[in-house]
């Protein structure tokens, strides 16, 4: 009977460490769930930044090939969607400039615009001893999250500069 008895206590106490095992498990989500979804949204941030330097590299690649700047996404050919969960895509060319966007659809996500500029080789490398056309870009973000168009890049003075309300993104 006592063999019984200790059974019944082992049980008890098998329950209870499920139990302590749930807890110190709800433990650890609740700390670690904030850096979780920072996490998620630091990824969500990466899209928009990774699309536009890409369209800005290959409409480096296209002036270099065709003499001008692709006027849509589609003709970059690069095969991305103009519209994804998180952002539309887009582009507007000129003779001399690009500028490609990458406009949050979401209040907690921050916009991107990428400008590819047409510029004489001299205004960047002043000693170079051949004066070419070549192609100069910038990636800017916008300093606050939401679905508002960023003010695009400009090119003064031989430097590029990011527009009101952006800053260069670096990385």
């Amino acid at each position: 009977m006592s063999q019984q008895h200790y059974k019944s206590n082992s049980i008890a106490y098998k329950g209870y460490g499920c139990l302590l095992l749930l807890m110190l498990f709800g433990i650890i989500v609740a700390i670690e769930r904030p850096s979780f979804l920072r996490q998620a949204g630091k990824a969500k941030q990466v899209e928009p930044k990774q699309y536009v330097r890409s369209m800005n590299r290959v409409q480096h690649a296209h002036f270099a090939e065709k003499g001008a700047f692709a006027t849509s996404v589609n003709a970059l050919e690069m095969g991305i969607k103009t519209e994804t969960a998180n952002c539309k895509y887009s582009v507007i060319a000129t003779k001399k400039t690009a500028f490609n966007y990458g406009l949050s659809k979401k209040k907690d996500l921050k916009s991107c615009v990428g400008g590819v500029f047409v510029v004489h080789e001299k205004e960047v490398l002043p000693n170079v001893v051949k004066d070419e056309i070549i192609t100069i870009s910038i990636l800017c973000q916008s300093d606050s999250p939401g679905t508002i168009e960023p003010a695009e890049p400009t090119y003064q003075n031989g430097k590029l500069i990011c527009g009101q309300g952006t800053t260069e993104v670096t990385k």
